[in-house]
């Protein structure tokens, strides 16, 4: 900590705004192409701001306590400044960008898409001037190379709160909590006054620590309390969590927030998964080599509303569910907590999936489409996060620090497809209720829906590598009429097959395998790209976007 005072001293000269971006113009274009440009991508922001369907979150204000009442405004509080944070990390220009933007729509699309960047489109630029998005970011100096950070003896190299700038031509390390010192002095205040009206105990230990991790950058004391955390009728998730924004290594996390409200009677229904992974494990289609370590299962598995996305999370498409820690060794010396949000999930499926189904799935398929399926699908994905391998068989460490920048994408394929596996194991144990039809043709209808959120996010580059895996194995069919249609039995096959060679990827920690699977399956075929096509020409949204707060609560 002796160094943090000079460090903040130095971080005061430099620039985190300049060059980060490249710009597009030429300088050589004539008045009358510049205002063609222009009106060309005002229409292409008109036709994309449909995309996203308006949805209000609420949830029952009489379950909450008198205490309850007086915490959660301050927990929406909190939340608002790591939404500050994700714009100084996404587009710190925000303000500058706004003020020269006159178009209504381009504004607004800037604003759900933190940036000027379209992101469920391969971060498409929609702004005159503004060039393709840099792998460097805010984290790194622009134009660094992944050889340079490689090569360079900087402490902190890949570090989850920290970020790497230049200092009198050399590579330094820059501590979260000095960068952002007022922002996350101001957050943890916030939560350590909400700590003080918190009438359940595990939400009051959380909360202290959470506060003293934001202004550290040492979570581990408050995740291991998070996790402790039984009786809690509220809950945030706030801090640098997830690492997608970084474009260059996928080492450095960004701010985020989730402010809820647990569903108490849902989340007693879902108690016993958890119980179930060890077993779970032992039976995945893999080699025994790979799944020899044992998942931890002192977690928990809740639903809750969601009252208010922030940052990171609120962002291009939308989370419906959570699977946190990150740190590998407390999911294994501990589990992890996974957070199904229900409305937010629900208002998905009515919104977004039943529709696409209506569209794209086979007729005599429809009837499967069910939001109990759905949920489970979802809810199995999260908890799948804790199924595999953490640590690879070759020597090379863990997963994540063997797959680096490739990490991501696999693991949230792994996720999905253990997913399914454990939903098809829990139906023939008698766990699960309802027929597999259902869960397969409703998995189906969810790859359709998630792949239109574009192969440059993590979500879509894995739902292409496992539509792509289908096909080639028959697992579905596309009819003459364009629709698609399972054939359960090739399903559950191409299920386990793809569910061994991602574990296997993983296992090996062979980085240049998982880049030439994405290059080969992460990818959208012009066939399909047509039948998405026709999602949006009727109109149908791919995502949705969130009217919050405490005022559309009904708390002032």
């Amino acid at each position: 900590m002796k160094n943090i005072q000079k460090i903040a001293t130095l971080f005061i000269g430099f620039s985190i705004t300049a060059c980060l971006f490249a710009c597009s113009n030429s300088g050589q274009t004539t008045d009358k192409k510049e205002k063609i440009t222009k009106d060309s991508l005002q229409d292409y922001v008109a036709q994309r701001l449909p995309i996203y369907e308006k949805v209000r979150l609420s949830t029952n204000l009489n379950q909450l306590t008198v205490s309850e009442r007086k915490v959660l405004p301050l927990l929406i509080e909190a939340a608002k400044i790591m939404d500050d944070l994700f714009w100084k990390q996404a587009y710190p220009q925000r303000d500058s960008l706004l003020n020269t933007i006159k178009d209504e729509n381009t504004k607004e699309f800037i604003k759900i898409n933190y940036g000027p960047w379209d992101r469920l489109n391969g971060d498409k630029p929609f702004v005159t001037g503004i060039g393709p998005k840099s792998e460097t970011g805010t984290f790194y100096p622009a134009g660094m190379t992944k050889e340079a950070l490689e090569k360079s003896d900087v402490k902190d190299k890949y570090g989850l709160y920290s970020v790497i700038r230049t200092e009198k031509g050399k590579l330094i390390s820059v501590p979260y909590h000095v960068l952002y010192a007022t922002e996350l002095q101001k957050a943890s205040s916030l939560l350590k006054q909400a700590a003080l009206l918190a009438d359940d105990a595990g939400l009051k230990k959380y909360l202290n620590l959470r506060a003293d991790a934001l202004v550290t950058d040492d979570y581990s004391a408050s995740d291991y309390a998070w996790l402790d955390m039984k009786t809690n009728g509220l809950d945030i998730i706030i801090g640098p969590i997830e690492n997608y924004e970084d474009k260059l290594f996928n080492a450095r996390a960004a701010f985020e927030s989730y402010v809820l409200v647990k569903d108490k009677v849902w989340s007693k229904r879902l108690a016993k998964y958890v119980a179930m992974l060890p077993e779970l494990q032992k039976g995945l289609p893999v080699a025994a080599q790979y799944k020899k370590e044992v998942p931890g299962t002192d977690s928990e598995l809740n639903a809750y509303d969601v009252v208010y996305y922030a940052g990171d999370c609120n962002a291009g498409s939308k989370t419906i569910a959570v699977n946190l820690p990150n740190d590998e060794a407390i999911q294994q010396k501990k589990g992890t907590r996974r957070s199904q949000l229900k409305n937010a999930m629900q208002a998905k499926f009515d919104k977004i999936l039943v529709p696409i189904a209506k569209e794209l799935i086979d007729k005599d398929q429809q009837q499967y489409i069910k939001f109990d399926a759905f949920f489970a699908n979802v809810m199995f994905h999260e908890v799948a996060h804790g199924l595999g391998i953490k640590n690879t068989i070759s020597g090379k460490g863990t997963v994540r620090s063997a797959l680096k920048e490739q990490y991501s994408w696999l693991e949230e394929g792994k996720a999905d497809i253990l997913g399914l596996y454990m939903v098809t194991g829990l139906l023939k144990k008698g766990e699960l209720t309802g027929d597999i039809k259902e869960y397969y043709t409703t998995f189906m209808a969810g790859l359709l829906r998630s792949v239109r959120f574009g192969a440059s996010e993590a979500h879509g580059k894995a739902n292409m590598q496992c539509f792509n895996f289908f096909k080639e194995k028959g697992a579905f069919e596309r009819t003459a009429n364009g629709t698609y249609k399972v054939d359960f039995d090739k399903f559950a096959v191409a299920m386990n097959e793809l569910s061994s060679f991602i574990i296997t990827l993983q296992g090996n920690g062979d980085k240049a395998a998982v880049e030439k699977a994405q290059k080969e399956k992460g990818i959208i075929h012009p066939e399909l790209q047509t039948d998405l096509d026709r999602l949006s020409k009727k109109g149908i949204p791919v995502d949705i976007v969130f009217e919050q707060g405490v005022d559309v609560l009904g708390m002032k």
